[in-house]
């Protein structure tokens, strides 16, 4: 169990540690933050996150101080991403509490490599360091082509750490074979298996394991750019300290997939939300969502990745009920979708 640690976590002060977890849709990223934030002992712990869609799911289900900065049951924060990485980590850097360490979600159809950049070559870099960058791997999913997605190998390339999530689904041998393809794709990789994103603290975070001279030209590269676009600003405009137009920061890539969300304040119909389940096209590879049924009092906790589906159920509490789902894949019909969802609303 991850309480019972065999050593503790001491985090020494080099400049905040950032830990980025990256991995695709469904891989598990938000169960791994989850396990992090219970398991943290006295850790004054910052999350960012990213969502690719117009409705925040992610952070709901992590357990405000304003409208994009939430605090947490357990004491630590939670910030989106929104205007850019920069102005979201000065956003952390400057509170008056103390935070001894930093966690960004990425999505999971993001090239992790522009987040590694914006902490290695930026002004970032004198105020944090980038431990490690842990990529998870849906065991049960995962092929060598996953999906036709650049974003997916690249998670797999730049990852200092790469998890084998939900082994637990798939028999030993088929875990084997996923991590020879890895290791075939990136020599030497540091690769633990695990399962619901139950691995030991301190096997991933103040690991140290990034190493900033593997990537000194693509940082030299970046540093320029960034002086190009400071420049730019100068002359455009008086602008704050540290609010820039930086090309990496502003954007993660989304590899050409296609986010659509739903909102209603009508409940649905269970059999008709199960045929609409039935009828969902190959190429939506992940959704996730809060929904209201009829039949049901309570909230449940939506989650679809891959073939695999699963409803958790819990109370509302003081959130009045409504539907919020995000579908996400290549090739949808937005509208489509939507209608099909509005059919599913109770008569």
């Amino acid at each position: 169990m991850m309480a019972n640690l065999t050593q503790s976590l001491e985090i020494p002060k080099r400049g905040m540690p950032v830990t980025i977890i990256t991995g695709f849709l469904g891989s598990g990223k938000t169960t791994l933050l989850n396990q992090i934030l219970s398991n943290r002992q006295d850790l004054k712990v910052a999350v960012l996150v990213n969502e690719f869609g117009d409705i925040d799911i992610d952070s709901q289900l992590l357990v405000s101080i304003d409208q994009d900065m939430v605090e947490l049951s357990n004491g630590c924060i939670c910030c989106t991403i929104n205007d850019g990485l920069v102005d979201a980590v000065y956003s952390v850097l400057e509170k008056s509490d103390r935070i001894d360490y930093m966690v960004i979600e990425t999505t999971g159809i993001a090239d992790p490599l522009p987040i590694m950049l914006t902490f290695l070559g930026t002004e970032l870099r004198d105020l944090t360091h980038l431990d490690s960058v842990i990529t998870l791997v849906d065991a049960s999913e995962f092929t060598p082509e996953h999906f036709d997605s650049e974003a997916a190998l690249k998670q797999i390339i730049y990852g200092d750490i790469i998890l084998l999530n939900k082994t637990d689904l798939v028999a030993a041998e088929q875990v084997d074979e996923l991590e020879r393809q890895i290791h075939a794709m990136k020599e030497k990789a540091r690769l633990i298996r695990c399962q619901n994103g139950d691995v030991p603290l301190p096997l991933i975070l103040d690991v140290g394991y990034n190493n900033p001279e593997a990537y000194a030209d693509l940082v030299q590269d970046e540093i320029e750019q960034t002086q190009h676009d400071r420049d730019h600003d100068h002359h455009a405009h008086d602008h704050h300290a540290h609010e820039h137009h930086h090309h990496h920061s502003d954007h993660l890539d989304n590899d050409g997939f296609v986010s659509v969300s739903y909102c209603s304040d009508r409940p649905f119909s269970l059999r008709k939300f199960e045929e609409w389940l039935d009828t969902l096209p190959a190429n939506v590879f992940r959704a996730k969502g809060l929904l209201w049924f009829t039949q049901s009092p309570h909230k449940h906790i939506f989650q679809l990745s891959g073939k695999r589906c699963t409803l958790d159920v819990e109370a509302w509490g003081k959130v009045s009920p409504s539907n919020q789902i995000v579908v996400i894949g290549r090739q949808l019909n937005p509208e489509e979708i939507r209608h099909q969802l509005t059919i599913c609303e109770a008569a």
